[in-house]
Protein backbone atom coordinates (compact mmCIF):
# COMPACT_ATOMS: atom_id res chain seq x y z
CA UNK A 1 0.00 0.00 0.00
CA UNK A 2 1.28 3.43 -0.97
CA UNK A 3 2.61 5.67 1.73
CA UNK A 4 2.92 9.22 1.80
CA UNK A 5 6.69 10.35 3.15
CA UNK A 6 7.58 13.65 4.01
CA UNK A 7 11.33 14.49 3.91
CA UNK A 8 12.85 17.90 4.66
CA UNK A 9 16.07 18.38 3.06
CA UNK A 10 15.20 17.13 -0.07
CA UNK A 11 16.67 18.69 -2.61
CA UNK A 12 20.38 17.37 -2.18
CA UNK A 13 22.41 14.10 -0.01
CA UNK A 14 20.47 11.79 1.86
CA UNK A 15 17.08 13.24 1.64
CA UNK A 16 17.15 13.39 -2.15
CA UNK A 17 18.38 9.79 -2.49
CA UNK A 18 15.58 9.00 -0.06
CA UNK A 19 12.86 10.37 -1.66
CA UNK A 20 13.91 8.67 -5.54
CA UNK A 21 14.10 5.77 -3.44
CA UNK A 22 10.66 5.90 -1.57
CA UNK A 23 9.21 7.03 -5.51
CA UNK A 24 10.57 4.32 -6.58
CA UNK A 25 9.22 1.65 -4.00
CA UNK A 26 5.25 3.36 -5.12
CA UNK A 27 5.11 5.85 -2.51
CA UNK A 28 4.61 9.18 -2.48
CA UNK A 29 6.74 11.92 -1.17
CA UNK A 30 6.48 15.41 0.11
CA UNK A 31 9.70 16.74 -0.54
CA UNK A 32 10.97 20.01 1.16
CA UNK A 33 13.96 22.21 0.98
CA UNK A 34 14.76 25.67 1.10
CA UNK A 35 15.78 25.43 -2.87
CA UNK A 36 12.78 25.24 -4.49
CA UNK A 37 14.49 25.32 -8.13
CA UNK A 38 15.96 21.76 -7.25
CA UNK A 39 12.32 20.75 -5.80
CA UNK A 40 10.81 21.52 -9.03
CA UNK A 41 13.59 19.53 -11.23
CA UNK A 42 13.05 16.81 -8.78
CA UNK A 43 9.09 16.93 -9.36
CA UNK A 44 10.28 16.94 -12.98
CA UNK A 45 12.10 13.96 -12.94
CA UNK A 46 9.97 11.96 -10.59
CA UNK A 47 6.45 13.06 -11.79
CA UNK A 48 3.85 15.25 -10.03
CA UNK A 49 1.55 12.00 -9.19
CA UNK A 50 4.63 11.32 -7.26
CA UNK A 51 6.44 14.03 -5.55
CA UNK A 52 4.21 17.39 -4.01
CA UNK A 53 7.65 20.19 -4.00
CA UNK A 54 7.05 22.56 -0.82
CA UNK A 55 9.68 24.62 -0.72
CA UNK A 56 10.38 25.57 3.13
CA UNK A 57 12.13 26.57 5.55
CA UNK A 58 12.62 24.68 9.05
CA UNK A 59 13.82 27.57 11.31
CA UNK A 60 10.72 29.35 10.24
CA UNK A 61 7.77 27.72 12.52
CA UNK A 62 5.00 30.29 10.98
CA UNK A 63 6.18 28.46 7.70
CA UNK A 64 5.88 25.16 8.75
CA UNK A 65 2.47 25.73 10.09
CA UNK A 66 1.37 27.81 6.78
CA UNK A 67 2.38 25.41 4.56
CA UNK A 68 1.49 22.23 5.72
CA UNK A 69 -1.79 23.66 6.86
CA UNK A 70 -2.29 24.44 3.30
CA UNK A 71 -1.31 21.23 1.65
CA UNK A 72 -3.83 19.49 -0.36
CA UNK A 73 -6.45 16.79 1.52
CA UNK A 74 -4.79 13.88 -0.32
CA UNK A 75 -1.36 14.74 0.92
CA UNK A 76 -2.46 15.39 4.44
CA UNK A 77 -2.24 11.73 6.13
CA UNK A 78 1.78 11.85 6.28
CA UNK A 79 2.89 8.06 7.52
CA UNK A 80 6.48 8.66 7.53
CA UNK A 81 8.36 12.12 8.55
CA UNK A 82 12.15 12.38 8.15
CA UNK A 83 13.81 14.96 9.55
CA UNK A 84 17.04 15.23 7.27
CA UNK A 85 17.39 18.78 7.04
CA UNK A 86 20.71 20.02 9.18
CA UNK A 87 24.03 21.47 8.85
CA UNK A 88 27.07 21.44 10.17
CA UNK A 89 29.00 25.18 10.23
CA UNK A 90 32.54 25.66 10.76
CA UNK A 91 35.42 23.58 13.05
CA UNK A 92 37.08 26.28 14.94
CA UNK A 93 36.98 25.58 18.72
CA UNK A 94 34.29 26.93 20.71
CA UNK A 95 36.59 30.20 22.34
CA UNK A 96 37.04 31.11 18.21
CA UNK A 97 33.90 29.86 16.60
CA UNK A 98 31.41 31.77 15.24
CA UNK A 99 27.99 32.46 17.48
CA UNK A 100 25.69 33.20 14.01
CA UNK A 101 26.91 29.48 13.19
CA UNK A 102 25.95 27.60 16.55
CA UNK A 103 22.89 29.71 16.06
CA UNK A 104 22.15 28.16 12.69
CA UNK A 105 22.93 24.97 13.78
CA UNK A 106 20.59 24.92 16.94
CA UNK A 107 17.99 26.87 15.10
CA UNK A 108 17.95 24.21 12.05
CA UNK A 109 18.97 20.84 13.93
CA UNK A 110 17.12 21.27 17.21
CA UNK A 111 14.29 23.59 16.80
CA UNK A 112 13.49 23.04 12.74
CA UNK A 113 13.30 18.81 13.95
CA UNK A 114 11.14 19.88 16.62
CA UNK A 115 8.82 21.94 15.39
CA UNK A 116 7.77 19.79 12.18
CA UNK A 117 7.95 17.08 14.58
CA UNK A 118 5.26 18.48 16.83
CA UNK A 119 2.98 19.89 13.68
CA UNK A 120 2.78 16.06 12.18
CA UNK A 121 2.59 13.85 15.27
CA UNK A 122 -0.75 14.47 16.82
CA UNK A 123 -2.48 13.78 12.94
CA UNK A 124 -0.39 10.13 13.38
CA UNK A 125 -1.83 9.81 16.78
CA UNK A 126 -5.10 10.50 15.65
CA UNK A 127 -4.93 7.94 12.74
CA UNK A 128 -2.83 5.43 15.46
CA UNK A 129 -0.39 5.35 12.40
CA UNK A 130 3.43 6.67 11.37
CA UNK A 131 6.73 6.54 11.89
CA UNK A 132 9.25 9.23 12.19
CA UNK A 133 13.09 8.95 11.28
CA UNK A 134 15.68 11.67 12.62
CA UNK A 135 18.80 11.53 11.02
CA UNK A 136 21.25 12.34 13.76
CA UNK A 137 24.90 11.84 13.70
CA UNK A 138 27.78 10.10 15.20
CA UNK A 139 28.70 13.42 15.98
CA UNK A 140 26.25 12.94 18.87
CA UNK A 141 27.85 9.93 20.39
CA UNK A 142 31.33 10.68 19.74
CA UNK A 143 33.41 14.28 20.82
CA UNK A 144 35.93 15.36 18.05
CA UNK A 145 37.70 18.98 18.80
CA UNK A 146 35.49 21.53 16.49
CA UNK A 147 32.41 19.51 17.11
CA UNK A 148 31.32 21.66 19.71
CA UNK A 149 27.81 22.61 18.94
CA UNK A 150 27.05 20.85 15.95
CA UNK A 151 27.82 17.48 18.04
CA UNK A 152 25.65 19.18 20.46
CA UNK A 153 22.66 19.17 18.43
CA UNK A 154 22.44 15.62 16.75
CA UNK A 155 23.18 14.72 21.03
CA UNK A 156 19.52 16.12 21.35
CA UNK A 157 18.26 14.14 18.48
CA UNK A 158 19.40 11.38 19.97
CA UNK A 159 18.01 11.62 23.37
CA UNK A 160 14.83 13.53 21.44
CA UNK A 161 13.92 10.30 19.73
CA UNK A 162 14.41 8.03 22.63
CA UNK A 163 12.28 10.33 24.24
CA UNK A 164 9.89 10.06 21.80
CA UNK A 165 9.68 6.39 21.79
CA UNK A 166 8.77 7.01 25.66
CA UNK A 167 5.71 8.98 25.03
CA UNK A 168 4.19 6.51 22.12
CA UNK A 169 5.05 3.34 23.78
CA UNK A 170 1.16 2.84 23.89
CA UNK A 171 0.70 3.53 20.46
CA UNK A 172 2.22 1.61 17.36
CA UNK A 173 4.13 4.71 15.80
CA UNK A 174 7.76 3.91 15.29
CA UNK A 175 10.55 6.23 15.70
CA UNK A 176 14.01 5.64 14.48
CA UNK A 177 17.38 7.62 14.32
CA UNK A 178 20.03 7.50 12.13
CA UNK A 179 23.38 8.53 13.01
CA UNK A 180 25.58 8.28 9.79
CA UNK A 181 29.28 9.05 10.02
CA UNK A 182 31.69 10.28 7.01
CA UNK A 183 29.08 10.93 4.14
CA UNK A 184 30.22 12.91 0.70
CA UNK A 185 27.08 14.93 0.14
CA UNK A 186 27.04 19.21 0.26
CA UNK A 187 27.58 18.37 4.09
CA UNK A 188 31.55 19.29 4.15
CA UNK A 189 31.03 22.34 1.40
CA UNK A 190 28.23 23.93 3.57
CA UNK A 191 30.58 23.39 6.85
CA UNK A 192 33.62 25.02 5.39
CA UNK A 193 31.36 28.00 3.83
CA UNK A 194 31.70 26.97 0.33
CA UNK A 195 35.71 26.23 0.33
CA UNK A 196 35.51 23.14 -2.00
CA UNK A 197 39.14 22.24 -1.51
CA UNK A 198 38.69 21.78 2.56
CA UNK A 199 35.50 19.94 2.19
CA UNK A 200 37.48 17.32 -0.30
CA UNK A 201 40.27 16.88 2.06
CA UNK A 202 38.20 15.55 4.67
CA UNK A 203 37.29 12.39 2.48
CA UNK A 204 40.61 12.48 0.54
CA UNK A 205 42.36 9.05 0.74
CA UNK A 206 39.62 7.32 2.09
CA UNK A 207 36.04 5.80 0.73
CA UNK A 208 33.17 7.42 2.51
CA UNK A 209 29.45 6.46 2.90
CA UNK A 210 27.19 7.84 -0.01
CA UNK A 211 23.88 9.21 0.10
CA UNK A 212 22.66 6.16 -1.30
CA UNK A 213 24.03 4.45 1.74
CA UNK A 214 21.73 6.27 4.03
CA UNK A 215 18.85 6.48 2.10
CA UNK A 216 19.00 2.62 2.17
CA UNK A 217 19.16 2.19 6.10
CA UNK A 218 16.21 4.69 5.83
CA UNK A 219 14.00 2.61 3.96
CA UNK A 220 15.12 -0.68 5.56
CA UNK A 221 14.13 0.89 8.59
CA UNK A 222 10.11 1.38 7.65
CA UNK A 223 10.16 -2.12 5.90
CA UNK A 224 10.33 -3.67 8.95
CA UNK A 225 6.95 -5.73 10.49
CA UNK A 226 4.50 -3.13 12.24
CA UNK A 227 5.48 -4.42 15.78
CA UNK A 228 9.06 -4.08 15.11
CA UNK A 229 11.40 -0.43 15.87
CA UNK A 230 14.74 0.23 14.49
CA UNK A 231 15.66 2.06 17.47
CA UNK A 232 18.82 3.25 16.30
CA UNK A 233 21.07 2.92 13.10
CA UNK A 234 24.72 3.68 13.78
CA UNK A 235 26.40 3.28 10.19
CA UNK A 236 30.46 4.73 9.53
CA UNK A 237 32.72 3.34 6.49
CA UNK A 238 34.62 0.60 6.60
CA UNK A 239 37.69 2.34 6.93
CA UNK A 240 36.03 4.71 9.98
CA UNK A 241 36.47 4.57 13.66
CA UNK A 242 35.27 6.24 16.52
CA UNK A 243 38.93 7.61 18.17
CA UNK A 244 40.54 7.21 21.20
CA UNK A 245 40.74 9.56 23.71
CA UNK A 246 42.81 12.83 22.91
CA UNK A 247 45.36 13.56 25.53
CA UNK A 248 47.58 17.33 25.09
CA UNK A 249 50.67 16.37 26.26
CA UNK A 250 53.53 19.31 26.54
CA UNK A 251 56.65 18.65 24.82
Amino acid sequence: MSRTVLITGASAGFGLAAAKRFVALGDRVIACARRNNRLQELRTELGAENLYALPLDVTDTLQIETLLSSLPVEWREIDVLINNAGLALGTNPAHTALLSDWETMIDTNIKGLVNLTRHILPSMVERNKGHVINIGSIAGDYPYPGGNTYGATKAFVKQFSLNLMADLVETPIRVTNIEPGAAETEFSIVRYHGDKEKADGVYAGMQPLTADDIAECIVWATQQPAHVNINRIEVMPTNQASAGLKTYRES
